[in-house]
């Protein structure tokens, strides 16, 4: 079974590590705060956005959070040919005219925070995003970004393959 972090073919890759990742989000958050920007709501990505989005709430001290299902890639540099919004949906009805910031863990093509940053502004609210990485590729420059970088990442949450009941 591949698992998102299976790139033991690659020379060369960014690797986070569950320490790193905290002070990568505290720097983020702090960003975020010194730009002036207060969200009151922030939308993390799944599954890649989730583990930045609550260290951003607790960061940046915002009660709200949800989160929207979008899958794009299927293996190590592999991807469908467009993303997909997956259920279940995001609570629409409790973003309509708020701040928002959408989290993910890195903008790679964009093509998912642009269809996830489209899709929110229909809701009349004002829309900031935030990313851990960001890619030179990336067709939507994310409004807050820890690092650039064009390597494959290894992320912590997904660096190991998933536990089994026989493991």
């Amino acid at each position: 079974m591949a698992y998102h972090a299976d790139s033991n073919e690659l020379m060369t890759k960014e690797i986070l590590t569950w320490d790193g990742f905290g002070s990568a989000s505290r720097e983020l958050a702090q960003d975020i705060a010194y730009s002036g920007f207060e969200p009151e709501v922030i939308i993390g990505v799944a599954r890649g956005g989730l583990p930045l989005a609550g260290a951003l709430t607790y960061a940046l001290g915002v009660k709200l959070c949800d989160a929207i299902n979008v899958e794009f890639y299927t293996d190590v540099n592999q991807t469908l040919p467009d993303p997909v919004l997956l259920a279940p949906m995001l609570d629409t009805d409790s973003i309509v005219g708020k701040k928002i910031l959408v989290v993910d863990d890195v903008a790679d093509s964009g093509r998912t925070l642009g269809l996830v940053i489209k899709l929110l502004r229909g809701f009349g609210g004002e829309v900031r995003s935030a990313v851990l990485y960001s890619k030179s590729r990336t067709l939507i420059q994310p409004d807050y970004v820890w690092c650039a970088t064009d390597e494959w990442i290894v992320f912590p949450w997904s660096a190991e393959p998933p536990v089994t009941k026989e493991a």
